[in-house]
């Protein structure tokens, strides 16, 4: 199986929308609203892209997770990517201008999440396959 850090997506897609490089197929902006529904109460949601974005990297991480699980000399790679594409997240949020949003942070904080998450799950995982005496 391909190890890819999966937090590699938002950060490439995210910067084809910062940098303009999408504009030739989709002018929209991260406010722009998806969809509305007035509910009940009289409110009116909107669910704009930037929301799309975030839920959309909620997911991933959440496949991150499952990855986390498994066993093998291949996981230890994948976390090590993983570290890396979160610090990208950060040396891009501290140093370009474009990158200074909610958005760019939330979805670095997803990112160091995804770091955290993995680290914990593998260790605790590979302390249930230690057989202590034959047992």
């Amino acid at each position: 199986m391909l190890n890819f850090p999966l937090m590699l997506v938002p950060l490439v897609v995210y910067n084809l929308f910062a940098f303009d490089l999408l504009t030739t197929y989709m002018t929209a902006r991260w406010d722009a609203v998806l969809f509305s529904v007035t509910m009940i109460s009289g409110a009116v949601f909107s669910f704009t892209l930037s929301d799309l974005f975030v839920f959309s990297a909620l997911v991933l991480l959440c496949v991150e997770v499952l990855k986390a699980t498994r066993i093998g000399n291949l996981t230890i790679i994948d976390h090590m990517l993983s570290m890396v594409v979160f610090i990208i997240f950060l040396v891009e949020f501290l140093l370009v201008r474009e990158a200074a949003t909610t958005l760019f942070f939330t979805l670095m904080v997803v990112a160091l999440i995804d770091v955290v998450a993995g680290f914990a799950i593998s260790i605790r995982s590979a302390t249930r396959d230690v057989a202590v005496g034959g047992y």
